[in-house]
């Protein structure tokens, strides 16, 4: 999907419409101590049978967030792309 490198939007931070550039967020690192990833690896251990984890889903679209800084007061806020994408949002000029 492509999406404008620069974006004429409000701004909360200035309170009036301004050219905001934009970039992509990116996802984080995964915790390893989060509760969910624990339950995950003590399914995995052992010898019982199949190992889990491995099931063929469906793929659906990713809704796309992405970064708008201010040019004038240099804040950023997130918006996510209204409809789910399958393609990775590429910037054009």
């Amino acid at each position: 999907m492509k999406y404008p490198k620069e974006v004429r939007t409000y701004c909360p931070y200035c309170r009036k419409h301004t050219v905001h550039k934009g970039k992509l967020a990116s996802k984080g690192k995964a915790r390893t101590l989060a509760i969910g990833t624990r339950k995950h690896e003590r399914k995995l251990r052992g010898h019982g049978g199949k190992r889990a984890g491995k099931v063929p889903v469906k793929k659906q679209g990713v809704r796309q967030k992405i970064i708008l800084e201010c040019q004038e007061c240099k804040k950023k806020q997130e918006r996510v792309i209204g409809t789910r994408t399958k393609k990775k949002l590429e910037f054009s000029a």
